[in-house]
């Protein structure tokens, strides 16, 4: 796997945010990603040193429709998430831009 399929997305919720302050960056990850390869493809396209990963596996949300009088339901994919900590003193930039600076 390169390392563009290993990170999928970063995520931005207050919780990631109030993580920056202690040097924790949160990210969607492939479902059979290894916190190795987590770490290498980190390493390989932000250029900052890994000092931890956390992964966690988040359920799907069930969820239910209504379209034309019938009621169906529906689940959304289940997914992985990585709460990566870096060394102090360095930061992660997206597109020239740090999303997770406050």
């Amino acid at each position: 796997m390169e390392a563009r399929d290993v990170i999928i997305a970063p995520l931005i919720t207050e919780k990631s945010m109030a993580g920056t302050l202690h040097q924790q960056y949160s990210f969607e990850v492939h479902r059979q990603a290894t916190k190795t390869q987590i770490r290498q493809a980190i390493v390989a396209i932000f250029k900052v040193k890994v000092v931890k990963i956390n992964t966690t596996h988040v359920s799907g949300k069930v969820k239910n429709f209504s379209r034309r009088r019938t009621r169906t339901s529906g689940k959304q994919p289940d997914w992985k998430k990585a709460v990566v900590t870096i060394a102090p003193g360095q930061k992660i930039e997206l597109g020239g831009v740090n999303y997770f600076e406050q």
